[in-house]
């Protein structure tokens, strides 16, 4: 069965990203990148049990400047991997040659159907940012957040989840040190 898993970093203090939209924060922690050792073998095998990745446009366009990938659209595939992605945005913005890129909009519930048939038997990787990760969260559409916490504090950037999920819905099943990062991991009930 399809879940719908939101993987990600974030700060102490419950940010993905700063007031720019920037990760520059997590590339600066020894081990900040997913293949640093401490993370290489985990993001390796969770890769392989996605299907799809949803992402929104803020996170999207973060990638395009990082990589260069509508430049060169080895880069994408570097970024995304092979499989499949959606794009949330009610833009028209720039997608990198070859890239499967499904650009949607609209209510997440429009787009869930579709994003099961292309995830087939896989999970679905809700990369972010935290806006469009709680419209899943809104819509019943999420199943587990995976959180590497940083040992940094930004006092104010783009918040982890911006909405109010209660203790009745989020349930711990794994803390994991992984370097110098918490890895933690909650089923999301309904």
């Amino acid at each position: 069965m399809t879940r719908f898993v939101f993987n990600t970093a974030a700060t102490l203090d419950g940010y993905l990203a700063d007031r720019d939209h920037s990760l520059s924060w997590l590339f600066e922690v020894d081990g900040g990148t997913p293949d640093a050792p401490e993370h290489a073998d985990h993001f390796s095998a969770f890769l392989e049990g996605i299907g799809v990745t949803v992402l929104g446009s803020s996170t999207y366009e973060w990638l395009l400047r990082e990589t260069g990938a509508l430049k060169d659209p080895a880069a994408w595939t570097s970024a995304i991997s092979t499989k499949p992605a959606f794009l949330f945005t009610s833009r028209d913005l720039p997608t990198p040659p070859g890239a499967d890129l499904t650009v949607v909009s609209g209510d997440v519930t429009r787009h869930l159907d579709a994003i099961r048939d292309r995830a087939g038997d896989r999970d679905v990787w809700v990369m972010g940012g935290g806006d469009l990760v709680g419209q899943f969260a809104d819509a019943g559409a999420l199943d587990e957040i995976q959180i590497s916490v940083a040992p940094v504090t930004l006092g104010a950037g783009q918040p982890l989840l911006p909405r109010r999920l209660g203790a009745d819905r989020l349930h711990l099943t794994s803390v994991e040190q992984r370097g110098q990062f918490a890895h933690l991991t909650y089923r999301v009930g309904g």
